[in-house]
């Protein structure tokens, strides 16, 4: 038999655990019995109407204090609101529905709804043809929205895509289940534009709205006629079907179009537009490889609802995806700087299309010669010789024999990692909007974007620092050109510099400060569903880093995809050509693009790669601390213990301490990269490795951006 000192603590530890929450579906009946919508939910607790969503599906639970209050919240409701049969408690007294709201149809369990005035229902309309909700098959998620037949005033209610499965079953971003009755791919052209109503709002007044997407899986692809996989050598070469695939011919035999690249992962189905109004459809087949495991990882594998919810979110933070995570980030910025704008033409009193102000234009520039790659044809076809813009990131180990004794004693090698480097780099970016004008022995300007000719080589820097003006870190060894924000670096060093030649772009403007802004709040929101926000100390930070990857495998893909969204978007604007066929000289299909921007991607390379010099540069002077190594936005320090707060310089009331590296999940702060012994670093280093590709405990994958 239990003693007495044995039954308390085992009520003390029931007394300690975490508030209990009814099941999620409890949760969903309560708040629906107090009319309160998921969105004012959201706004009461401080959070985001996808994490109520998530709640009331069971996908995830609430974390303090957010716990704390939401359980006090049901618990009131719980007494208002009792299960279908029973009795409220006397004191508790049922709560009108709130005026202008409207009540969900109640499921089996739910309570009589209270007596109110109520108006005569309005008549029924039949709901489009081919089109009719169907109630979801999975348990956790809830088909309770129903398509409405107005089409006028919600054309895109069901959200931006839906997510085809092999019955029929098209799973939209919202937890709805349209019937798709489609047999035939040209059939489902039809019911996407017609009755689905998918898409999304332009994202600039001056904008285009965004086209639908149908993510198809293998059961669906067979179904629809197309291979389940691309198999033949040709098809995997090309990576899209031959012309004469019945899909295909079936298509053009019912007056569709395909782009250029044709019926691939990523296939545009389309009509020419017809007063104004776009006939375009969005195809991603999901067997065929349409998401790359590295930027959507785990995707592939869920269930239809799953995947609908991670694009969905993705769709809703940062664009529609149009095709891999740098195609969209690259679509992006067009996006949130249409070209053209209508504007008003004098002598006919017409609207016509006209330049946006601020944006790239419909038109491609050339690049100045030092700014292109080797094959372009402005190189090519001039015989340039005059050297290149060598604006990478970082790849530099420093060398052993500046290690001190004191260094190598040390226990511990840390690995930091700069959130999003490349978009720090992005916030208030002046960059050239026109075409460059060469200039001889022009007079540095810091404000002027462009490329000059310095030479750099006279300015000796410690050695236990990478060089700032070189990707390898090592010196320079004579002349050579560098873009605005590396040469303003070696003035800021102390130095002057005396450019011979340049080529400037007078007209300027902050053209990626759009895109900035929308990433930056995209992955920001996402940190917080996972728990991560700003007000985190910095011991809190590192935990909840630690396992946010756990918290939420969906989340979690959201946020890998918006952090691939910003590299492989700098990296789009020089996509170098593709094909074995291709010579040198030959204009290849990104050319054509106004994005095809190579100095605008050495501005952003440029100033992160001097940010991240600076920041070594201040730990130096602050902690007498110096890198091990630096691979693009991850660097390793010696440490005396296994955490960053255990050399990071903080001032005597605890605080970080401004210009050095910060932890934090604000763009250009820091967080744990990896830890290993130092002995583990030096051993490397010894070898010619890099340490910060490995400090994760396997290889990193090196992104430049390209």
């Amino acid at each position: 038999m239990a003693s007495e000192e044995e039954l308390f603590a085992s009520v003390d530890a029931l007394l300690e655990e975490e508030p209990q929450l009814p099941p999620p579906a409890e949760r969903a009946r309560l708040r629906e019995a107090a009319g309160i919508t998921q969105a004012r939910l959201a706004q009461a607790l401080k959070s985001t109407t996808q994490t109520v969503k998530n709640w009331e599906n069971g996908r995830t639970e609430p974390k303090p204090p957010r716990l704390e209050a939401y359980q006090r919240l049901l618990k009131g409701w719980a007494a208002k609101y009792p299960p279908h049969g029973t009795t409220p408690a006397p004191a508790a007294a049922q709560e009108p529905a709130r005026p202008g709201t409207t009540r969900p149809a109640d499921p089996p369990t739910a309570p009589a709804p209270p007596e109110t005035p109520t108006t005569p229902p309005a008549p029924a309309t039949p709901a489009p043809e081919r089109a009719t909700a169907r109630p979801a098959t999975a348990p956790r998620r809830p088909a309770r929205k129903h398509l409405e037949p107005n089409t006028t005033t919600a054309p895109y209610q069901h959200g931006p895509l839906a997510v085809l499965d092999g019955d029929g079953s098209a799973y939209a971003t919202d937890g709805t289940v349209l019937d798709c009755p489609a047999t035939t791919m040209a059939d489902l052209v039809e019911w996407t534009l017609h009755a689905s109503r998918l898409g999304t709002p332009k994202l600039h007044r001056h904008g285009k709205d965004s086209d639908p997407l149908i993510v198809l899986t293998a059961a669906a692809a067979v179904k629809l006629g197309l291979p389940e996989h691309l198999d033949g050598h040709e098809q995997r070469r090309s990576l899209r079907l031959p012309e004469d695939h019945p899909v295909v011919q079936q298509l053009t035999k019912a007056k569709w179009k395909l782009t250029q690249r044709g019926f691939g992962p990523w296939a545009r189905i389309y009509r020419p537009a017809q007063a104004g109004q776009r006939q375009c459809v969005q195809l991603a087949v999901l067997s065929w490889d349409a998401l790359d495991a590295r930027s959507w990882p785990g995707v592939t594998d869920m269930e239809p609802a799953d995947i609908a919810r991670v694009l969905g979110l993705y769709a809703q933070r940062v664009i529609t995806p149009r095709g891999s995570t740098a195609v969209s980030g690259l679509e992006l910025m067009t996006a949130l700087r249409p070209p053209t704008r209508a504007v008003q033409d004098p002598a006919t009193g017409n609207w016509v299309p006209g330049h946006n102000p601020g944006s790239l234009g419909t038109e491609p520039l050339d690049p100045a010669p030092p700014e292109a790659t080797p094959e372009h044809p402005v190189v090519a076809h001039s015989n340039w010789t005059g050297g290149f813009l060598d604006e990478e990131a970082y790849q530099w180990v420093r060398d052993p024999h500046l290690l001190s004794d004191e260094e190598c004693l040390l226990p511990c090698a840390i690995g930091l990692d700069l959130n999003t480097a490349f978009l720090a780099a992005a916030a208030r970016l002046t960059v050239g909007l026109s075409a460059p004008e060469h200039v001889t022995r022009p007079q540095f300007d810091k404000k002027i974007p462009g490329s000059w000719r310095v030479d750099l080589s006279h300015i000796d820097l410690d050695p236990r620092l990478p060089s700032p003006f070189t990707p390898t870190g090592e010196r320079p060894q004579g002349p050579a050109w560098y873009q605005t924000h590396t040469v303003a670096y070696a003035q800021e060093l102390g130095h002057n510099v005396h450019p011979t030649e340049a080529y400037l772009r007078h007209e300027t403007g902050a053209y990626l400060d759009p895109w900035h802004d929308r990433l930056k709040t995209a992955y920001l929101d996402t940190l917080a569903d996972l728990g991560i926000t700003k007000d985190l100390s910095d011991t809190a930070f590192l935990a909840a880093m630690e396992r946010h990857k756990d918290t939420d495998p969906a989340l979690a893909a959201v946020l890998t995809a918006i952090k691939a969204t910003i590299k492989g978007g700098v990296g789009k604007l020089r996509e170098r050509p593709q094909g074995r066929h291709y010579q040198d000289g030959q204009r290849w299909p990104a050319l054509q693009r106004p994005t095809w921007r190579p100095d605008i991607r050495a501005a952003v390379i440029s100033k992160a790669r001097v940010n991240m010099h600076r920041k070594m540069a201040n730990m130096a002077k602050m902690t007498g601390l110096y890198p091990l190594a630096v691979l693009s936005d991850c660097v390793v320090y010696p440490s005396p213990g296994r955490s960053p707060l255990d050399f990071l310089p903080y001032s005597t009331s605890g605080k970080p301490i401004p210009g050095a590296f910060r932890l934090g999940p604000t763009p250009g702060l820091a967080k744990l990269e990896g830890v290993q012994s130092m002995l583990w670093a030096v051993d490397l280093m010894e070898q010619g490795l890099n340490p910060a590709r490995h400090i994760k405990g396997g290889d990193a994958v090196m992104d430049e951006g390209e």
